[in-house]
């Protein structure tokens, strides 16, 4: 039986839980070969257990995407394994929540780091890789609070706005050397980053939802399928897919 990324490589950061765990038990299913990264290696080598139990290829990496040298690494080891990346899903995220007048400048920084350089880093090594293949597939995880921000989450939803941004000027780029580059910004979804966050702040957000729930990744992840599948994602180029319970409604 055929599958839809039979014969695609696949790099996905964060895949030792949550939403890029789920993606990449997805990947698995369709028949990808998996390059799966973390700073949680026992949870990175759980995922890739997942994958090979499935039929898949599958091997877990200690990787701090913040860092330039260790991304650069890790971009060469995944092409080194299988000789091309079809797909990259940027997924490594932090999510704290502290009140602007309150916050210190290096929790900015680090959610800066964690979830806009990272992306950055990752695209940045990556993007050669795929041009020189003329094809490839980008998803970066973004976040609805991109689009409509969030209390005590500034530094969250300016990091994930800059995931949009780099997505879609990224994409202008690249969409002509036939790398296709999109995001998707989830609403809240029942992960270990969210379970971080106040009882309060989910209450409240939960009554907000037209839908009346949050999510779970395995809801989340058949999107990122459609993007990297062909024909399913060949059209989308610069586009933010939100599974977000009607959270945001562009």
């Amino acid at each position: 039986m055929s599958h839809q990324l039979d014969g695609r490589t696949a790099l996905v950061t964060g895949a030792a839980s949550g939403i890029g765990a789920a993606i990449a038990d997805a990947y698995a299913a369709e028949g990808a070969q998996l390059f799966l990264a973390d700073r949680d290696l026992d949870g990175a080598e759980a995922t890739a257990a997942r994958a090979r139990a499935a039929g898949a290829k599958a091997t877990a990496h200690q990787v701090d995407v913040t860092d330039a040298e260790a991304t650069r690494a890790m971009v060469e080891a995944a092409h080194a394994e299988s000789g091309r990346i079809d797909i990259l899903v940027n997924c490594a995220g932090l999510l704290t929540e502290v009140p602007f007048v309150e916050m210190p400048v290096e929790i900015w920084d680090q959610m800066i780091d964690v979830d806009l350089r990272s992306v950055f880093l990752c695209c940045r090594w990556t993007a050669p890789v795929m041009v020189g293949q003329g094809s490839g597939r980008v998803i970066n995880i973004s976040s609805q609070l991109a689009l409509k921000g969030g209390e005590n989450l500034v530094h969250y939803s300016a990091a994930k706005a800059g995931v949009i941004g780099l997505t879609k000027a990224l994409a202008r780029e690249l969409a002509p050397h036939g790398v296709l580059v999109n995001a998707i910004a989830p609403g809240p979804v029942h992960t270990p980053l969210v379970a971080g966050i106040s009882e309060d702040w989910k209450k409240a957000k939960q009554a907000e939802l037209p839908l009346g729930r949050f999510g779970v990744p395995a809801e989340v992840a058949p999107t990122a399928v459609l993007l990297a599948g062909d024909p399913s994602g060949n059209l989308y180029v610069g586009q933010v897919l939100g599974p977000n319970s009607g959270d945001v409604m562009p």
